[in-house]
């Protein structure tokens, strides 16, 4: 098989991923700007990893607030952490990005981060000219529901690559679950922190690394 696209999710991919503790104090960030200072800690990791337009309505309306204007919020707050992150040297790009320099297909991306971090990072790096496409999450609710397995921004980046045959990288069972749901191939990358992960979910290829998409495009 050989591919003429190749779509990358982003955190865990092409970069390293945020520490959990530093979004977690973004969320209760959030909260404060809500005057609320002392939330659930419950409610804080569902607002932190996994939030759905369910669960953000449920823990908005036990504080009185919007979910329209808490969630716009909660972005913002998380992608100025990260951006933080970033600009401090503790979110950096894996260093066999610059394999794909010479690698001969369109390249995408597709992240279930903030667009606006997906923007930032792709722009610190200077790394945006690589990728034709590269899709996050609009700041509205509506958008978590879009979010991987759901093949919803695959399927935009797609079509702006103008891809024949196309395979998605990703790092986790949802983005093996979002490949199959566009209908295209996937590729599991096993970077550190999935060495060992035991997946319930098949990937087309299992990756050590980006330099190996040389040999499955080529």
């Amino acid at each position: 098989m050989t591919y003429d696209t190749v779509v990358f999710d982003n955190d865990g991919v092409l970069v390293g991923r945020t520490r959990y503790d530093v979004l977690e104090r973004a969320t209760e960030e959030t909260f404060r700007r809500f005057n609320v200072d002392d939330p659930d800690p419950e409610d804080v990791e569902a607002m932190t990893i996994g939030a759905t337009p369910k669960t953000v309505g449920d823990v908005c309306s036990r504080y009185g607030i919007s979910p329209k204007d808490f969630w716009p919020e909660r972005d913002r707050a998380l992608t100025e952490a990260q951006r933080d992150e970033v600009r401090e040297g503790r979110k950096t790009l894996y260093d066999d990005l610059d394999t794909l320099h010479d690698l001969n297909v369109n390249m995408g991306i597709v992240s279930s981060n903030q667009q606006a971090t997906v923007d930032f990072v792709l722009d610190h790096f200077g790394v945006r000219d690589l990728f034709g496409a590269a899709y996050g999450r609009e700041p509205t609710i509506q958008s978590l529901e879009r979010r991987k397995p759901n093949s919803h921004y695959i399927d935009r980046a797609l079509a702006d690559l103008d891809a024949d045959t196309a395979l998605f990288v990703g790092d986790n069972e949802s983005d093996i679950r979002a490949a199959e749901n566009a209908g295209i191939d996937s590729a599991f990358i096993r970077r550190p922190h999935r060495e060992s992960w035991e997946l319930n979910a098949w990937p087309t290829w299992d990756i050590d690394c980006l330099s190996d998409l040389h040999d499955i495009c080529e």
